[in-house]
């Protein structure tokens, strides 16, 4: 028997409860893990609300990552035993996922848990800090460097942008934040922000051009901010887009792509390949500033997830959410 987070449907609409499940409720899988955390991602919160159909599957188990010790596997790569993370796959989605103590997925889907972090580490860094390190990799990947110019970070105090902060102030970037909660600038400027704007500079209709403010961006926002962040990006630079906080509209103009050869990185976290993964996992490790992290993280049990859920969209939640799935 397990705790999980159920999404279930009837008549009256989608409801999510913590159940008690037997090992029939597993989903079909190679692997099944002992799940010691798992996290609350603007994802999660579309899905345990029902505000978008992230779920298309009843019923099913929540949480699109999770971090734990594989208890069984009949999968090559892996034994029991194996510290793995996971994240995406259309897990929370299609397949039951980790807000629970036990989780069967494929073993294609893991990554083995790199040296030097805790589970609980992993799932402070979570999708969203595994997508923001997609993000900086795109950028760096475009040839950005710190003498390149800043870098604007959209959408700061949630989670990508939390960790996107750290990870760049730690790779040598001046990080631009943008808030709707400019009175926690102090907060972004603990975890490595050297300036904090006002998310309404960004938010409205803009123009097609504006000036040159920024040599790349982290947007997680979209809608009318990621199309002002284009605008204001310094010719040949770079924006990497992973998120629609805002909206999924971009009521944007080809100017800055034409005109001062602006490049759109789309960031796609839920089927980046694996290889990819690991290379994102391994520099998460490496390049980020765990201390930070730890100073925007709050810990709840399981029971806190579906409260915290409508947090999260409604942007009252700062930094990272972990969830103890056993607590």
């Amino acid at each position: 028997m397990y705790r999980a987070l159920l999404i279930e449907k009837d008549a009256a609409g989608q409801h999510a409860a913590i159940k008690t499940l037997d090992d029939d409720n597993l989903p079909e899988g190679d692997v099944t893990v002992q799940v010691a955390y798992s996290t609350i991602n603007y994802k999660d919160g579309l899905a345990i609300t029902g505000k978008a159909p992230v779920v298309r599957k009843f019923p099913l188990v929540a949480g699109i990552d999770f971090a734990g010790t594989v208890e069984s596997s009949s999968h090559p790569a892996w034994k029991t035993g194996d510290a793995v993370v996971l994240n995406g796959w259309g897990v929370g989605e299609t397949h039951s996922g980790g807000l629970a103590q036990r989780a069967r997925v494929r073993g294609d889907w893991l990554v083995a848990l790199p040296a030097g972090l805790t589970p609980r580490q992993a799932m402070a860094i979570g999708t969203a800090g595994y997508t923001a390190m997609l993000c900086v990799m795109a950028l760096e990947g475009h040839g950005l460097t710190p003498a390149s110019g800043d870098v604007l970070v959209t959408g700061a105090n949630g989670g990508v942008g939390s960790v996107a902060i750290v990870l760049l102030s730690k790779l040598g970037f001046r990080v631009i934040a943008s808030t709707g909660r400019v009175d926690e600038a102090e907060a972004l400027k603990a975890l490595g922000a050297a300036e904090v704007i006002d998310r309404a500079e960004l938010s409205a209709p803009g123009k097609p051009l504006a000036k040159e403010r920024w040599a790349g961006v982290v947007d997680a926002v979209g809608s009318h901010t990621l199309a002002n962040a284009c605008a204001g990006t310094k010719y040949r630079g770079a924006v990497a887009a992973c998120g629609l906080a805002q909206g999924m509209d971009f009521p944007g103009s080809v100017a800055p792509f034409i005109l001062r050869g602006v490049t759109l990185y789309g960031i796609d976290s839920v089927m980046a390949p694996k290889a990819l993964r690991q290379q994102a996992w391994a520099r998460l490790a490496q390049d980020l500033d765990l201390v930070k992290l730890d100073s925007a993280v709050r810990e709840i049990p399981l029971a806190g997830a579906i409260d915290a859920a409508a947090e999260i969209l409604a942007g009252r939640i700062r930094g990272r959410l972990v969830v103890n799935v056993n607590a």
